[in-house]
């Protein structure tokens, strides 16, 4: 089976290749040009079927299986935020980095070190005769302080529960555990075995 993902994100793409390893998974972007998707949902969940939903129609071919991940973290001293905004925090062409640094300075603007949150990870899968959408979610601490350069996005700043060190600073495979997007893709595993 030919799962295409709905993402030119790289470090998006690395994980669910390491994970899904029994499958071929190609980003979209492999198979045609890239394009922009509007992702005007209201939720993680909306925004990641805009996504596969948009995807599969661009690709026009009925046996492919499209994946789409919408994913962001939550910061509980700033009432949620960036919640479904974090890919464009700091604004529309922001990096990584910028995220991070305005997701930390906003937190410190709040007179806290540190704040719980949570990641979350919406998962849609579209074929030619079905929908689907699973989530997963990680749960710890947001600091104001970036600390390892492993994973991407949030991770330098994010401490799972139970843990002293954060995303950035521990080991892919512990990581990879953890993970609101490995809980995800678990269950989504599911859903794929059960298409044709």
């Amino acid at each position: 089976m030919k799962l295409v993902l709905a993402t030119s994100n790289k470090g998006k793409v690395r994980e669910i290749k390491a994970y899904w390893n029994k499958y071929e998974v190609v980003p979209y972007s492999e198979l045609i040009e890239e394009f922009e998707i509007v992702e005007d949902g209201d939720s993680f969940k909306e925004n990641a079927l805009i996504k596969a939903r948009a995807v599969f129609e661009a690709l026009g071919d009925d046996e492919v299986v499209v994946m789409a991940d919408d994913s962001g973290i939550s910061v509980d001293v700033l009432d949620g935020k960036p919640g479904i905004y974090s890919a464009r925090y700091a604004g529309d062409n922001a990096d990584d980095k910028a995220n991070l640094y305005k997701l930390m300075e906003d937190i410190k603007t709040k007179g806290v070190e540190s704040s719980p949150a949570h990641y979350t990870a919406a998962i849609a899968i579209v074929t030619k005769n079905s929908e689907y959408c699973v989530h997963g979610w990680m749960y710890g601490d947001a600091q104001i302080m970036a600390c390892g350069d492993g994973g991407f996005g949030y991770d330098p700043m994010f401490i799972p529960f139970g843990y002293d060190k954060t995303l950035g600073e521990l080991d892919d495979s512990v990581k990879k555990e953890l993970s609101h997007r490995s809980k995800a893709l678990n269950l989504a595993k599911k859903i794929l075995k059960t298409i044709k």
